[in-house]
């Protein structure tokens, strides 16, 4: 499945995170081709660092496939969601790990200079990146028991709270300087890594992710 095949049917659901393909099989395929010769897996995404090219305007997003994979062998991903103001090349510290752990890496790009103000889930931010993990989920072989959320500051926000939102779709938080802790639900009971700076002064850490670590244990959360 091709970009503009890929774009034409993901509409369908603010984070479904099911796969493309079968929100396909529900739709009339093209006259010269059937599902199966529908190309998968890798031809549109290619080992390393590349960008999506899903979006209309310049806010994207990068894909960073480690050199380990292998199509039809489940991977574990990791979304990484980059701070205030910035991109995607923000989070590119995660590559060389990705390389060392076996991980994909993908870093969609908030639609606008921060990450979205509403509900996780309805704005266009929560639509962006389902569509982004649908189309890297449809070309690249996922390992479904290991699908991580992950952030920095602003990133790490909406990370933390989509995160817990969303527990059923991601099993695993990974939450760097997060500074406010408000979901609008809890589903499932993703395992949550918090890490934060002692001495961050914009969001003292026993405001923020002392605080989020001690709630989050009382309610039953795995935390590190």
């Amino acid at each position: 499945m091709n970009r503009r095949t890929f774009l034409s049917i993901s509409a369908a659901g603010a984070l479904g995170l099911t796969s493309g393909r079968r929100l396909l099989a529900g739709q009339n395929p093209p006259a010269a081709q059937t599902l199966d010769q529908i190309p998968v897996a890798g031809d549109d995404i290619p080992i390393g660092k590349s960008r999506l090219g899903i979006a209309d305007g310049e806010r994207d997003g990068t894909v960073y496939v480690p050199q380990s994979y292998r199509k039809g062998v489940p991977m574990p991903i990791i979304v990484m969601l980059h701070g205030f103001r910035s991109t995607a090349e923000a989070v590119r510290f995660a590559f060389p790990l990705a390389e060392e752990f076996g991980v994909i890496v993908l870093a969609p790009e908030s639609r606008d200079m921060t990450w979205g103000m509403g509900i996780p889930g309805f704005d266009t931010d929560s639509k962006y990146l389902g569509m982004a993990f649908r189309w890297v989920s449809d070309v690249l072989t996922i390992d479904r028991s290991r699908v991580a959320l992950g952030g920095v500051s602003d990133g790490a926000n909406y990370a933390l709270n989509m995160g817990l939102a969303y527990g059923d779709s991601f099993n695993h938080l990974m939450i760097f300087s997060a500074g406010t802790f408000a979901p609008f639900r809890r589903q499932g009971k993703p395992k949550v890594f918090l890490a934060h700076g002692t001495h961050d002064e914009q969001m003292p850490i026993d405001r923020t992710g002392r605080k989020f670590a001690a709630q989050l244990t009382d309610e039953g959360y795995p935390i590190t």
